[in-house]
C-alpha cells in the first residue's frame, strides 16, 4: 500500500528532491535529505523545547575543540573561552580562528545534530530580522548550551558552501581574572578561503597547490577541467594557520586601542568581522590622520581648476537649464573644449546626459554644496560664492565634503573605504577588491544576497572616484576600470578628507 507523503513536506519540495537525486549515491542522499527537509520546514516548524540550561553563577574557562566536518585529515582549532561569552561573540572568535571574513550568513544549533527536528537554533541578526524560527544568538550565553565535557554545539557558516563546525567542550577549568576572553592554543591545517566550493573544493585546491600531495597531479587536472585552464587555484589559497596572528585578532574587543576616533571609529565598529575591522583600522593608522595636511596655493589651484571653471561659468547670473534639468549644449561643449575632456570621452560632447565627464562634474559640485538648482536655473550656493575665488578654500571645502552626499549609505561607506585605501597608499593594490571585501564585512550584499563584488564596489564608490579623477588625485587609463593610481597630491587630499569627515 502506497504511503502518503509527510504533510509537513510540500509536494513541490518532494518533486524538486526527486529531480536532484538522480546520480547521487547513498552517502550523498543521506547528507542531502536532512537539508531538503529542513528547507521544507523553514516556514512551518514550531520552536522545539528549549535546550538551554541555567547560566553559571561563576565564570570559568571552557577549553573547546572546533572541528570542520568532512575534512581529512581533520581541520580544527583548540580555543580557551570565557564561559559567559554570548554566541554572537563566539561567532567572531570562530571567524578569526579559521580565517573567515564574515561574508555569509551563519547559524548555531544545539541538539543531537544540526538538522535534528528537536535541535534548537540560534539565529544571526539577518535571520532574526526575517522572522525565522529560533533564538537571536546575542541572547544566548555559551554556558547555557555547553555545560559538561563532551557537550557539543553546531555552527554552520555559509549556507551555500555549507561549512559545518562542531564545537566540543573538552574541559572546564578555573578562570584567572586577567585571562583574555578568547585565545587559540592549537590547531591543524590552514583555513579554507571564502567561496572555494565547500569541503570538496578546499581539499581539491589544497592538493592542487601542494606539489608534495599524493594527489597533486590529479587535482591540477580536475581543477582545470572544472574551472578552465586559465583559472589559478591560488586565487582561493587556504589561510595559513598562524596562532599568534589569530590571537592578535582575538585580542581586539569591540573597539581597540588603535580604533580611530570619532565617526571613523564608529564605522570601524560596524565591521562584523574582526579581521575586516583590524584591516580598516590599520589603513586609518597608515594614513597618519593626526599629521598636519599642508597644501600649497599652486597645487590647490591646479587640482580644483575644473570646479573653479564651473563656478565661474555659472557666475553671479546663473545658467538657465534645459526643460529636463541639464546644462544647455553650448555650456557642455565649452566644458569639453576648455577642460580638455575630449581625451577621455567620445561623442559629440554637446548633450550633458550623454557626456558623463561634464555630468559628473556638475552633479558632484551640487552634491558637495557648491551649486544648486533654483527655479530652472543652476546657481551658486552661498558657500560656492565664498570659495569661488580662493583655490585653497575651495580645495579644503571639497575635501570636507568627501565622499559626495548620497542617500545610499552603501555609497558613503564605499567612498570612505576607498579614501582610506588612497590615504594609506593601499590603493596601489586592488582597491576595488578591498572595498568589496570591507563592504561585505559591514553587511552590504548584492541584490541576490551574495557578497559584494569588485564591480559592485567600483559602482558604489563611483562618485568618490569621479571627484578624485577630476582633481587629478587619480591617474591612469580612463577606459580601464582598475587602472587608477593615486598621486602624491591625491594621497594628501584623501588624508584631508578623512581627517575632516563628516565635514
Amino acid at each position: 500500500m502506497a504511503r502518503k507523503p509527510d504533510p509537513q513536506v510540500p509536494a513541490e519540495i518532494l518533486e524538486q528532491f526527486k529531480e536532484l537525486i538522480g546520480g547521487l549515491d547513498s552517502n550523498d542522499l543521506r547528507g542531502l535529505l536532512p537539508k531538503v527537509l529542513a528547507a521544507a520546514e523553514v516556514n512551518t516548524r514550531t520552536p522545539p523545547p528549549s535546550r538551554r540550561r541555567a547560566r553559571r553563577d561563576d565564570v570559568v574557562t571552557y577549553r573547546v575543540r572546533v572541528d570542520l566536518t568532512g575534512t581529512k585529515p581533520p581541520l580544527w582549532r583548540r580555543l580557551e573561552l570565557a564561559s559567559d561569552m554570548f554566541l554572537n561573540e563566539l561567532h567572531d572568535v570562530i571567524q578569526a580562528a579559521f580565517g573567515w571574513t564574515d561574508s555569509h550568513l551563519h547559524e548555531f544549533a544545539s541538539g543531537k545534530d544540526y538538522y535534528h527536528v528537536m535541535a534548537e537554533h540560534y539565529l544571526c541578526p539577518f535571520q532574526a530580522d526575517e522572522g525565522e524560527t529560533g533564538v537571536p544568538e546575542e541572547d544566548v550565553r555559551l554556558d547555557e548550551v555547553l555545560a559538561k565535557p563532551g557537550n557539543k554545539l553546531f555552527y554552520l557558516y555559509d549556507f551555500g558552501d555549507g561549512w559545518m563546525h562542531v564545537i566540543k567542550l573538552e574541559s572546564v577549568q578555573p578562570r584567572d581574572d586577567s585571562a583574555p576572553q578568547a585565545v587559540c592554543t592549537d590547531g591543524r591545517r590552514p583555513g579554507p578561503s571564502e567561496d572555494c566550493g565547500g569541503v570538496y573544493g578546499y581539499e581539491l585546491i589544497t592538493a592542487a597547490l601542494d606539489p608534495t600531495h599524493p594527489e597533486h597531479a590529479e587535482a591540477v587536472v580536475e581543477y582545470a577541467r572544472m574551472y578552465g585552464d586559465d583559472v589559478d587555484p591560488g586565487e582561493y589559497a587556504p589561510t595559513p594557520f598562524e596562532r599568534e596572528e589569530i590571537n592578535e585578532a582575538l585580542a581586539l574587543p569591540g573597539g581597540s586601542e588603535s580604533e580611530p576616533p570619532g565617526p571613523l571609529g564608529e564605522l570601524a565598529v560596524a565591521f562584523r568581522s574582526i579581521a575586516a575591522r583590524r584591516r580598516f583600522e590599520q589603513m586609518i593608522e597608515d594614513a597618519e590622520l593626526t599629521a598636519a595636511v599642508v597644501i600649497d596655493a599652486e597645487t590647490a589651484a591646479r587640482m580644483v581648476s575644473p570646479y573653479r571653471w564651473l563656478l565661474d561659468r555659472v557666475g553671479h547670473d546663473g545658467i538657465k537649464l534645459t526643460s529636463a534639468g541639464y546644462l544647455p549644449p553650448h555650456h557642455v561643449e565649452a566644458a569639453m573644449t576648455e577642460l580638455g575632456l575630449h581625451e577621455e570621452w567620445i561623442g559629440k560632447g554637446n548633450r550633458e546626459i550623454q557626456t558623463l565627464p561634464v555630468l559628473h562634474l556638475r552633479e558632484t559640485a551640487q552634491a558637495m554644496g557648491l551649486l544648486r538648482k533654483y527655479r530652472g536655473m543652476l546657481v551658486l550656493t552661498r558657500r560656492g560664492r565664498a570659495v569661488r575665488d580662493d583655490p585653497g578654500a575651495l580645495w579644503w571645502h571639497l575635501a570636507e565634503q568627501m565622499p559626495p552626499t548620497s542617500k545610499d549609505a552603501c555609497e558613503i561607506h564605499a567612498g570612505l573605504i576607498y579614501l582610506a585605501s588612497v590615504a594609506s597608499r593601499a590603493a596601489e593594490d586592488d582597491a576595488d577588491a578591498t572595498v568589496a571585501e570591507l563592504l561585505t564585512a559591514i553587511g552590504w550584499a548584492s541584490i541576490d544576497g551574495t557578497p559584494m563584488t569588485r564591480w559592485l564596489a567600483n559602482d558604489a564608490a563611483w562618485d568618490t572616484k569621479a571627484v578624485l579623477r577630476r582633481l587629478g588625485a587619480l591617474v591612469g587609463d580612463p577606459s580601464h576600470r582598475w587602472s587608477d593610481n593615486a598621486t602624491p597630491e591625491g594621497v594628501m587630499f584623501a588624508r584631508a578628507a578623512l581627517s575632516t569627515w563628516p565635514g
